[in-house]
C-alpha cells in the first residue's frame, strides 16, 4: 500500500504567541547584572554547557587553566563571554600599580616595583615635584654666599700653605744665588745674580769652583722643592676632597629636605625607602650635571638625553618615576580584549626617539602591552588572528608559560640585535586567558602544538542549537527583548517573536531545536526594525520580520533565481511531469557567502551485461567526493545482497548525475542513485514530477541528510515556476521528518493538495511511489510475486546470466543445448 504525504502540520512547527505571556517585549524586564556572582541571563541561553566551563576556569587556580571558547562565528561566544566575565570581575578588585625606575647599578635593567592601588601615580607625582624642585634648589645651594666663603676659605688655606712653602724655599734658594722661577710647564731652579737671572755665557766663565758649588746648591733645593711639590699635590688632593664632601654636604642637606615628604608618604614601603635613599645618593654624586644643565653647558652625550626638555638633565630624568600599568582608577578586576594581538601589543614595547641624528630610549618610553594591563584579571582574544600575527602566538606561550611579561623587540627575541637594547624587569603574570576561535582551530592546536594543551585545559564549547519547549521560547524572548533594548530598537510584538522563534528552528534545520546563533537574530532584528519605521509603526510586528526574511533571501538569491529561469527555459534538464526509466530527480544544496538554496538535479542510470560493476561517472573523472563514492559503493552492497546472494550480478551499470560540471560530495543522493539503478534494471519508468532526496544503506534502510528544508524548497520553486499540478512533490528520509520547518507557501500548498512531501524509511517504500508498483517480498519459494518491481528485476537478471553463458560457450565454439531458446 503506497504511502500517505505527510500532513501540513509535519511540515513546520508553529509557535503559539499566546504562549509567550506578553503584548510586546517592552513589558519584560531587562536582567538585571548581580553585584556578585554571575546571573544566568538572557545571553546565556543555550549555553549551560559553555556557562559551566566558564565558570570552572575562572575558579581554577591552578596553572594552565586557561580557556578556548569554541564554536560557530557569529554564536554571540565574545560578547557571552565578555559579559560573564565582566560579572566575575565585579567580585575581584584591581590589585597593583606597577612603575619602572631607573637601575642605578644597571642603567640598562630598569626595576620594576609593585605597588597598591593609587601609590603609582602618587609615587610619580611625588617625584616630579621633586626632580623640579632640585633642578632649583641644588644649583642655588652650590651659589650660595655661605657656601662660596666656605670654599674660598678651604681654597685660601690651601693657597697660602703652598705659598708659604714657596716663600721660603725662594729665600733660601737667594741667599745661595739661585733662583725660584715659574715657567709654562711648571716650577725650576736657575742661577741668579744682583737679582736677574744669570745668563748661560755668563754661568759658564764662571770659576769652575764656583760653578760646582751653583750645582749642589741647586740639586739640594730641587730635592727640597720636589718635597714641596709633593706636599702641593697632597694640598690639593685635599682641597678637592674638601670641596667635594662640602658639595656633597650642601647638595644632601638640601636633597634630604626635599625627600623627607616623599619618604613620609610611603613609610613603610621598604622597595621606595630603597629607591629613594639610590636617589639621593646619585644626586648628590652628580650635582654637578645640575650645574652644567642649569647654566647651559651640558656636553653632547647629556644633551642626547635630554628629551623633551633640553633643561632637564639626564639625572633628573632617570629620577622620575614612570607609571608603567595606573590601575588607581579600577574599581574591579580588569577585562580585556585584544583586537589586534600582535607581538608588541601583548607584551609591550620600547619606543625610540631620534635626536641628533640616533636612536635614544629610557624606560620612560617603555609601553604596555596587552598582558600588562589584563594583569590580574582576564585577557580576551581572537584565535585566528594571534595565529596569524607572526610571533604573536610564540610570545603569549611564552609569557603564560614563564608566568612574567618580558619586553622584547622582535630583534632581541630572534637574537638579531647588535646594539644595547633594554632588558627591563619581567612584570610577574597572574592572568586569566580566553582565546576565542573556531572548533577546527582547537582541534588543530590540540593535535599539532603540545603547549596548547598544558596551557589552554578549559574548553568553553558553545551549543549552536538548543531544544524548543515553551521555556526556552519564553528564554529566546527574554533574549529578544535584551537586544532590542540593548541596541535601541523598537519593541517586538508576541506575534513577531513567535515568528522569530519559528525562523530560528530553521536557522537550526530542525523542528524540536533553536538556533543560538546570535548575529543572525540580530541581523533580522536590524532590517525588521528598519521597516517598521518605515511604516511608523511604534512595534515590530510578524510582517516586518516576514519581509526583513523574504528581503535577505532576495539580496542573496541571484543565483538560485538564475539556476531556477534556465531550469524553466530548457538551458538544463529537469523534467517535473511525465515518466521516464532510469532517470530521477535528485536534490542538492548549495552555499554561497553563507546563503542556502537547494536546487534539483537529473540523475541517471545505464545497465547493459557486464560482471557486476558499478561505475560512479564522477568518480571516475575526479568529480566525486569520497563520501560520494562511499555512498555508490553501499548501494552496490544493497544490490549484491539482495539479487547476487547465490549468482554473480551479470551487469555493468554506470551512474551520473546530468549537467553537471563542478565536484559532488556527500551521500544524500545514494537512495536517488539506487532508485535510478533499480529502475534501469526493472525497465519501469519514473515519474518525474517526483524529487528524491536521502542516504542509504546496505540493508536498503533511508537515512537522514542535511539541508532538507532547502531541497524541499528547492524543487517546489522548480514547480511552482512551471506551475503546480497537485501530482508533484518529494521523498524524504522518515527520520528527517522531525527536521521540517518549510516555508509558509510551501505549508500551503501542501495543505491546498498542490503539492506533497512523502517520508520513506525504505527504498521499497520509495520504488513503489516512485513506479506506482510494490517492490515484492520474497515468498516461501524464495521467488518475489509476480509484478513486482524486484520479480521484474530478478527476471531480468535471470535472462542476463543465460545471455552471458550463451556468449560464452559461442566464444568457445560449444553447441547450444536444446533446452536454451534462441534470441
Amino acid at each position: 500500500m503506497p504511502l500517505s504525504p505527510l500532513p501540513p502540520s509535519a511540515l513546520r512547527r508553529r509557535c503559539d504567541p499566546t504562549q509567550l505571556g506578553f503584548e510586546t517585549t517592552a513589558e519584560l524586564p531587562l536582567p538585571a547584572q548581580a553585584a556578585s556572582g554571575v546571573n544566568d541571563g538572557p545571553s546565556f541561553l543555550g549555553q549551560e554547557r559553555a556557562l559551566a566551563a566558564l565558570r570552572f576556569g575562572v575558579g581554577m587556580k591552578q596553572h594552565g587553566y586557561h580557556m578556548y571558547a569554541l564554536g560557530r562565528h557569529g554564536s554571540g561566544r565574545h560578547a557571552v563571554v565578555q559579559a560573564f566575565l565582566e560579572q566575575v570581575a565585579q567580585s575581584r578588585p584591581s590589585l597593583w600599580d606597577w612603575c619602572y625606575v631607573h637601575d642605578f647599578d644597571e642603567p640598562h635593567r630598569p626595576h620594576l616595583l609593585r605597588l597598591e592601588l593609587g601609590q603609582g601615580q602618587r609615587l610619580r607625582d611625588a617625584m616630579a615635584r621633586f626632580t623640579d624642585e632640585v633642578r632649583v634648589a641644588v644649583p642655588a645651594a652650590l651659589e650660595d654666599e655661605e657656601y662660596r666663603k666656605h670654599r674660598q676659605s678651604l681654597e685660601e688655606e690651601v693657597g697660602q700653605r703652598t705659598q708659604e712653602a714657596f716663600a721660603g724655599l725662594s729665600e733660601k734658594a737667594r741667599r745661595k744665588g739661585v733662583g725660584l722661577v715659574r715657567t709654562p710647564v711648571g716650577v725650576g731652579l736657575v742661577p741668579m745674580r744682583a737679582g736677574e737671572v744669570m745668563p748661560p755665557d755668563e754661568l759658564r766663565a764662571l770659576p769652575e769652583a764656583e760653578q760646582a758649588q751653583l750645582k749642589r746648591s741647586i740639586e739640594a733645593l730641587e730635592a727640597e722643592l720636589q718635597e714641596i711639590l709633593v706636599e702641593v699635590r697632597r694640598g690639593e688632593r685635599e682641597l678637592r676632597e674638601s670641596l667635594r664632601k662640602l658639595q656633597r654636604e650642601v647638595t644632601r642637606h638640601a636633597v634630604g629636605h626635599l625627600l623627607d615628604d616623599v619618604r613620609a608618604a610611603f613609610r613603610g614601603v621598604a622597595e621606595i625607602q630603597a629607591y629613594l635613599d639610590a636617589v639621593e645618593k646619585d644626586v648628590v654624586e652628580n650635582a654637578d650635571e645640575l650645574l652644567a644643565a642649569a647654566s647651559g653647558n651640558a656636553g653632547p652625550e647629556a644633551m642626547l638625553g635630554m628629551l623633551g626638555n633640553p633643561r632637564e638633565a639626564p639625572l633628573l630624568r632617570r629620577h622620575r618615576v614612570h607609571l608603567f600599568v595606573d590601575n588607581s582608577r579600577a574599581h574591579t578586576a580588569p577585562v580585556l580584549y585584544e583586537d589586534n594581538p600582535t607581538h608588541q601589543s601583548l607584551v609591550g614595547r620600547a619606543e625610540h626617539q631620534a635626536r641628533f641624528g640616533a636612536l635614544f630610549t629610557d624606560f620612560h618610553m617603555l609601553k604596555p602591552g596587552a598582558l600588562h594591563r589584563a594583569n590580574g584579571g582576564f585577557l580576551v582574544v581572537d584565535a585566528h588572528r594571534l595565529l596569524t600575527n607572526g610571533f604573536a602566538w610564540a610570545s603569549l606561550k611564552r609569557a603564560l608559560l614563564a608566568r612574567e611579561v618580558r619586553i622584547e623587540s622582535i630583534e632581541q627575541l630572534l637574537s638579531l640585535a647588535t646594539t644595547t637594547q633594554l632588558e627591563a624587569a619581567p612584570m610577574p603574570l597572574d592572568v586569566k586567558v580566553v582565546l576565542i576561535g573556531s572548533r577546527d582551530i582547537y582541534h588543530l592546536l590540540s593535535a599539532l602544538d603540545p603547549d596548547f594543551g598544558d596551557l589552554f585545559k578549559v574548553a568553553v564549547d558553545f551549543d549552536d542549537d538548543l531544544p524548543w519547549s515553551d521555556a526556552s521560547a519564553r528564554g529566546y524572548a527574554a533574549l529578544v527583548a535584551m537586544i532590542l533594548a540593548r541596541r535601541g530598537l523598537l519593541p517586538a510584538t508576541c506575534d513577531a517573536v513567535a515568528r522569530l522563534v519559528e525562523e530560528s528552528a530553521r536557522e537550526a534545520g530542525d523542528a524540536e531545536r533553536l538556533s543560538t546563533h546570535h548575529r543572525t537574530l540580530t541581523d533580522l532584528l536590524d532590517e525588521a526594525h528598519h521597516l517598521a519605521v518605515e511604516r511608523e509603526a511604534r512595534a515590530i510586528d510578524a510582517r516586518d520580520v516576514e519581509a526583513a526574511r523574504a528581503a535577505q533571501i532576495q539580496r542573496n538569491g541571484r543565483v538560485a533565481e538564475r539556476l531556477r529561469e534556465e531550469t524553466v527555459r530548457g538551458t538544463f534538464h529537469i523534467d517535473t511531469t511525465g515518466r521516464t526509466v532510469g532517470q530521477v530527480n535528485g536534490l542538492a544544496v548549495s552555499t554561497l557567502a553563507g546563503f542556502h538554496f537547494g536546487h534539483p538535479a537529473r540523475i541517471t542510470a545505464r545497465v547493459r551485461l557486464g560482471k557486476g560493476d558499478v561505475v560512479d561517472i564522477e568518480r571516475e573523472v575526479d568529480l566525486g567526493g569520497p563520501l560520494h563514492s562511499k555512498g555508490v559503493l553501499i548501494l552496490q552492497g544493497f544490490l549484491g545482497g539482495r539479487f547476487g546472494a547465490e549468482r554473480p550480478l551479470p551487469v555493468h551499470a554506470s551512474l551520473v548525475f546530468e549537467q553537471s560540471y563542478g565536484g559532488i560530495d556527500g551521500d544524500s543522493a545514494s537512495s536517488t542513485e539506487l532508485y535510478a539503478l533499480l529502475s534501469a534494471l526493472a525497465e519501469l519508468p519514473v515519474r518525474q514530477e517526483l524529487a528524491v532526496t536521502g542516504s542509504v544503506s546496505q540493508h536498503g534502510e533511508v537515512q537522514a541528510i542535511g539541508g532538507v528544508n532547502e531541497k524541499i524548497e528547492g524543487f517546489f520553486d522548480l514547480c511552482a515556476a512551471r506551475g503546480l499540478t497537485g501530482t508533484q512533490g518529494v521523498l524524504v528520509p522518515a527520520s528527517n521528518v522531525k527536521h521540517l520547518m518549510l516555508r509558509a507557501d510551501v505549508v500551503r500548498a501542501v495543505e491546498e493538495g498542490r503539492f506533497h512531501v512523502h517520508a520513506v524509511a525504505h527504498v521499497d517504500e520509495g520504488i513503489e511511489l516512485l513506479t506506482g508498483i510494490p517492490a515484492g517480498t520474497r515468498g516461501d519459494d524464495g521467488l518475489y510475486p509476480e509484478g513486482t518491481v524486484n520479480r521484474r528485476i530478478e527476471d531480468r537478471l535471470e535472462a542476463m546470466t543465460r545471455r552471458l553463458a550463451t556468449l560464452a560457450r559461442e566464444e568457445k565454439g560449444e553447441p547450444r543445448p536444446a533446452s536454451e531458446p534462441t534470441k
